[in-house]
């Protein structure tokens, strides 16, 4: 099995940590978003993850490689490719038009899920989705009385179904995928001047070929700031009864409250910190308070009072209590 992994958009709306590191590289308890949606995809699949497609803006050779090194943990090849110019998601997509040969997984590179479901790999294609409250704010698929989907509904206005598409689809032959997505291409079929993959997927289940939901238990965004935060939450509460402490940390007088993730060489001294906050390696934490954050490596903190915060790499924070998002080398 291939994933697809679509991940060259700026994440604008992440600003400023992904100034210096595309979204799917931002850490949550540990691992890049971009990881833990991999392993999670591997679980539910079954099946050994052959090659994973990454489709990049121009990141640079360092993000190549971390990338790279992601693909190799899981036993696979990795492929880069590149999108250039911001055209849709059925336009990104083709732009790993190899790779789109026998059973495929596109994922999109900015939520992450937990799932109890095994792939139905014989469907043609299956598509994850979750029950949402607000239906209007998402694309969502309609089903019948034998469980297959029959449409697809972008940000319905009137209630035609609480599904909603959560960004990953399994396909049974990638090449039909690829079919569609350059009839779109050489028909400029075009949606507010964007190529958008439900047009793709519509025209395949026009054509016969069997879609099915895969219901996952629950859905996380790492879409903002505060998405990210309540993610990094949630995954420490489900990776609780791991080891996520490390060894050689030092702990002066200091409370950890778990569920946290505590990276090497921490220092944490005369203070509390957690529950629900990922340390990233080589900080130092002083005279603080920290509970619901994010804080990535090399990162100083002294009398702060920190929670729903995400903090970058080689950041300095001294003595307030607030909410932060801040980039790497800030002082604040």
């Amino acid at each position: 099995m291939k994933i697809i992994v679509p991940m060259a958009g700026m994440g604008k709306r992440m600003r400023p940590h992904t100034l210096t590191v595309p979204k799917p590289l931002i850490p949550i308890a540990g691992k890049p978003i971009v990881q833990r949606l991999l392993e999670e995809i591997a679980k539910v699949s079954g099946e050994e993850i052959e090659e994973i497609a990454y489709i990049v803006g121009h990141f640079g050779d360092e993000v190549e490689t971390q990338l790279k090194e992601i693909a190799s943990d899981l036993n696979a090849k990795a492929s880069i490719y590149y999108q250039t110019e911001a055209l849709g998601t059925a336009h990104a997509i083709h732009c790993a038009a190899d790779s789109l040969e026998g059973k495929v997984v596109v994922a999109f590179a900015d939520t992450l899920f937990k799932a109890d479901f095994v792939l139905d790999n014989e469907a043609d294609s299956v598509i994850w989705v979750q029950k949402v409250e607000d239906p209007s704010a998402f694309g969502v698929v309609k089903m019948d009385d034998n469980n297959r989907i029959t449409d697809f509904v972008e940000k319905p206005q009137e209630f035609v179904s609480d599904l909603a598409i959560i960004g990953i689809y399994y396909f049974k032959d990638g090449a039909n995928l690829k079919s569609e997505l350059q009839y779109l291409l050489d028909n400029k079929v075009l949606v507010n001047g964007e190529y958008q993959l439900t047009d793709a997927l519509e025209n395949m289940k026009n054509k016969g070929l069997n879609f099915v939901p895969g219901q996952v238990i629950e859905w996380m965004d790492c879409g903002n700031k505060d998405a990210t935060v309540n993610t990094n939450q949630r995954i420490l509460e489900y990776h609780k009864n791991d080891k996520l402490v490390a060894d050689n940390i030092v702990n002066e007088n200091a409370v950890i409250i778990p569920p946290c993730y505590i990276g090497e060489n921490v220092v944490i001294k005369n203070s509390v910190v957690g529950p629900h906050v990922s340390l990233g390696d080589n900080s130092i934490v002083e005279n603080s308070l920290i509970s619901n954050a994010i804080i990535q490596t090399n990162t100083k903190i002294a009398g702060g009072n920190i929670k729903n915060s995400m903090l970058g790499n080689f950041v300095e924070v001294t003595g307030e209590a607030k909410e932060y998002s801040v980039g790497d080398y800030t002082n604040c």
